[in-house]
């Protein structure tokens, strides 16, 4: 443990022990959160720039950053297309031109004919030569020698009020302070030709030469892997820490004698699948202990997961306690509030709805029957608001779990009181196993991987945009037959105006071109309100086709719905697709996704069409998406649950999870200290573990 210490303590250090630094730069640092020695140990470069040479002007390649003197033959002020400066260069072996848009009038002079110019680019393919644009330049003296680096230069992430020259410097000082030697009890635990973390570290701020640099960047180089390991096992050991602080403490013993889940499933017009039944014996099995649950519940679109959280709510009811579902959306929540009335009114069990909505008198009476033990609830973000007790919480639900994050969860347990509630979260977006050993470690999981029998697979098609108006003639089909349809318009990249400005004018189109048919419109610009409305309304029959944006992406089951058109598909990933098609399908008739994009497609965007055409099983799709797009996109949004990290990359360490789980064991039950040291070194002060 003596090196694990002396890192530990030299990390520790505030940035004022770099004596080098300078008041300017040390408040600009602390203003961007860098705050001791290993902030920017793990601060790591972006990108290298090679500066270690100087070619000929007729040696750049296109796509190749380099370094070359030349000397300005002609410069203008151009205003074709739009205003810039252009620079034409020569140093015999070939001509170049720099292109400059933003400039001001002391440059222009700068650059004038004859001037020796050094430059630092990257050339592109211009009309009559090779172009940079905006490249970094040095205006030499008449006899004036370049001196060349003798090392690649980092380029760091951009940092409000930091130019990269002077974090680079402040990164240097602290390299000097790193600790030889080496890893205490990590050591032996990982294989042995993987450097020591200084000396690993080092080599991600300072390769040697462009060939370590293109080892590191192929993520082969045994110091990339050293660091990409650690950064797992520290996340992965940030959950399990989670876990075992949250299994030690008591949760109640939800022993049921299962009367009123008898008495539900006798009213359900279907029967349970096999895999629901063996999901909710797992369940029920957790209940049962005085240990927390803390499982995650997945299943695909339609397989039935709601049943299966009613249940296990109906176990927490009848042994004297309360259960509550949280979800992201109003309109998730409205649909999940909608179904536990429909199955727990017959057998006398009313409960309670919660929204940033209900207000007033009508929000005090709902917070009175929480307090005085209303059986269920049911609501969005505003079950976790400090307002809100319980009598008793037995069973805390949270679906669309990986909007919410890991803190968010464990602020809705603590509404439990003395005794921690048991916790099922649930997701329809199925998580690859390889996510699922990251992202959910402090969870048991369970898997419902059946459908219900009789569910029929919706049709998919990939359309081009020049066959819209045949497009238009199948919604006519559609709704002549009584059925209704979703038009989704999709928009990556821009503003939820924008969006929603390109929804309402497709609707305005699609109502012109469909007199006969009741067209509706929801997209995010809405009030919540009045998107709960339209949505109303369409489930009830009232309209016949609902044109909307992504929004509709999860809770939405209307049965009557059998036809599915998403505009530009080639936008969206795999698993968003796989979750708008699941709005359809879920009734009697054949249903169809029609996938209506814009030629010509990419490779990746007709690799996603093939897949979502070949096969509707959840899990695969999610598991090529992790492919294509990366882990923030398969689970939703970057800023919300999946983990950044900074090393790591989950589709290409994959590999190393297995033994990040036995490495993880070890440490838990050799050294506990060990483990959250090694949590605080990646995950930092705010590390998750600590809040639960």
């Amino acid at each position: 443990m003596a090196q694990d210490d002396a890192f530990a303590n030299a990390a520790a250090q505030p940035l004022s022990v770099l004596t080098g630094l300078g008041k300017s730069l040390l408040a600009a640092l602390e203003k961007a959160g860098f705050r001791t020695l290993v902030d920017l140990w793990f601060h790591f470069p972006l990108r290298h720039e090679d500066r270690t040479g100087i070619l000929r002007v007729g040696e750049l390649r296109a796509g190749v950053p380099a370094q070359f003197v030349a000397t300005v033959d002609h410069s203008e002020v151009g205003f074709r297309r739009r205003r810039a400066l252009l620079v034409s260069l020569g140093d015999g072996s070939g001509r170049v031109l720099l292109r400059f848009f933003h400039f001001k009038q002391a440059q222009a002079d700068q650059l004038k004919a004859g001037a020796r110019v050094l430059v630092y680019g990257k050339p592109r393919a211009g009309g009559y030569s090779l172009e940079l644009v905006h490249p970094r330049y040095r205006v030499l003296g008449a006899d004036e020698q370049p001196v060349v680096e003798d090392s690649l230069r980092p380029v760091y992430p951009q940092t409000e009020g930091l130019g990269n020259a002077r974090l680079q410097r402040a990164v240097e000082l602290a390299l000097e302070r790193l600790p030889e030697g080496d890893d205490g009890l990590l050591a032996g635990l990982l294989p042995r030709q993987w450097p020591c973390l200084a000396d690993a570290i080092r080599s991600l701020h300072r390769p040697r030469d462009r060939r370590e640099l293109e080892a590191i960047t192929s993520g082969v180089h045994p110091a990339r892997a050293r660091l990409a390991f650690e950064e797992l096992l520290a996340h992965h050991l940030s959950l399990r820490l989670v876990r075992q602080r949250v299994r030690s403490e008591r949760s109640p013993v939800l022993r049921a004698s299962g009367r009123l889940r008898r008495q539900l499933l006798a009213t359900l017009p279907f029967t349970l699948t096999g895999a629901q039944v063996r999901v909710l014996a797992e369940i029920d099995a957790d209940l049962g202990r005085s240990a927390p649950m803390l499982r995650l519940l997945q299943g695909d679109v339609g397989s039935g997961k709601t049943i299966v959280a009613a249940l296990a709510a109906l176990a927490a009811i009848e042994s004297g306690m309360q259960a509550a579902v949280m979800a992201p959306t109003e309109l998730l929540a409205e649909q999940h509030r909608r179904s536990f009335e429909r199955w727990f009114a017959p057998l006398g069990i009313e409960g309670v709805w919660l929204s940033s909505r209900i207000q007033g008198k009508v929000r005090a009476r709902a917070l009175t029957r929480l307090a005085e033990g209303a059986p269920w609830a049911v609501g969005t973000h505003a079950l976790m608001q400090e307002a809100v007790c319980f009598r008793a919480l037995g069973l805390a639900i949270i679906d669309e779990q990986h909007r919410f994050g890991v803190d968010q969860r464990l602020a809705f347990a603590q509404k439990g009181g003395v005794l921690r509630p048991h916790q099922l979260v649930m997701t329809a977006t199925p998580i690859p196993r390889t996510l699922a050993m990251t992202e959910f470690a402090d969870l048991d999981v369970s898997v419902i991987d059946e459908l219900p029998p009789g569910r029929k697979p919706v049709q998919t098609v990939a359309v081009s945009r020049a066959r819209r108006d045949e497009v238009v003639q199948r919604i006519v089909d559609a709704c002549a037959g009584g059925r209704q349809a979703y038009w989704v318009c999709t928009l990556i990249d821009e503003s939820e105006e924008i969006e929603a400005e390109a929804a309402a004018k497709t609707a305005s189109e699609l109502t012109a071109a469909l007199p006969r048919l009741r067209v509706g419109l929801v997209h995010s610009r809405l009030k919540a309100g009045e998107r709960a409305d339209v949505m109303r309304d369409f489930a009830a029959g009232e309209l016949d086709l609902l044109v909307a944006t992504t929004v509709i992406e999860v809770g939405v089951d209307v049965p009557r719905a059998s036809l599915m058109i998403v505009e530009n598909p080639e936008r969206l990933g795999l698993a968003q697709l796989h979750q708008l098609r699941g709005r359809v399908g879920r009734g009697v008739e054949e249903s169809s996704c029609v996938l209506l994009y814009q030629p010509p497609l990419s490779t990746t965007a007709h690799e996603r069409l093939s897949v979502l055409r070949r096969t509707s099983d959840g899990f695969a799709i999610a598991e090529r998406d992790l492919e294509l797009r990366g882990p923030g996109e398969v689970l939703g949004t970057r800023q919300t649950g999946a983990t950044a990290f900074r090393v790591a990359d989950l589709t290409r360490d994959a590999g190393w999870l297995a033994r990040v789980r036995e490495v993880a064991d070890r440490l838990l039950e050799q050294d506990v200290g060990a483990a959250e040291a090694l949590v605080r070194r990646w995950v930092g002060a705010s590390a998750r573990y600590a809040k639960a």
